[in-house]
């Protein structure tokens, strides 16, 4: 995993997305999601790549879906 993805929790959201002085993407992910685990890569990529210009944040929708729910941003169901 790229070193320039932030890890954020509901708690950690305001200021590291609300707050960012640049674009930040959001992954709404899961550790189960199949999906997720495809552009994983691609979002390590894009960190490294353009980290002078986007934040990529990650934030895992188990556990405390606070935020995410609020959005209502979930991850593919499991097989």
């Amino acid at each position: 995993m790229s070193e320039q993805i932030v890890h954020i929790t509901d708690d950690t959201f305001e200021a590291e997305v609300l707050m960012a002085e640049q674009p930040v993407l959001v992954d709404y992910w899961a550790e189960w999601c199949g999906p997720c685990r495809m552009i994983a890569p691609i979002l390590d990529d894009i960190a490294a790549d353009y980290a002078w210009r986007v934040k990529i944040c990650k934030l895992n929708v188990d556990g405390k879906p606070g935020h995410a729910a609020q959005i209502r941003a979930f991850a593919a169901s499991p097989p």
